[in-house]
């Protein structure tokens, strides 16, 4: 009896441990702090602030990729809802923290080849990969 409630126990100890290693984390934009525009044609500047940090081996000079899931149905064949995980641009890492990091603007993808987006810029909730050179 003892034995098989051990077992038990260690199986499912070792599929908690498991199960909670395999779920990957997303990373987002969590707040945008930016300047107020004194004069027109002033570009404000802009921080943004990302819930990934120096344990997730982000330092200053990073940089980190945007991108935005843009959702879509098509209404006719399958009925079928399909994500897509559009670039939206780089940050660079100015300062960065255990869990957190500030960012400021780097690059906006707004070219002709860029996909179109409803906001063509980094909004909350962006999600935010490092950027592997």
């Amino acid at each position: 009896m003892f034995k098989r409630i051990g077992l038990h126990t260690i199986m499912i100890c070792v599929f908690i441990f498991t199960a909670t290693a395999g779920f990957a984390r997303d990373f987002i934009i969590y707040s945008i702090v930016q300047e107020v525009p004194m004069y027109k044609g002033h570009s404000p500047k802009k921080n943004f602030y990302i819930n990934v940090g120096n344990q997730q081996g982000v330092f200053p000079g990073n940089t980190l990729e945007v991108f935005r899931v843009e959702s879509r149905n098509d209404p006719y064949e399958t009925k079928t809802r399909y994500n897509y995980k559009v670039k939206v641009g780089e940050l660079e890492v100015v300062h960065s923290e255990k869990d957190s990091a500030i960012a400021i603007m780097s690059k906006l993808e707004d070219g002709e080849k860029a996909p179109l987006k409803e906001i063509n810029n980094v909004m909350i909730g962006d999600l935010v990969d490092v950027k592997v050179k």
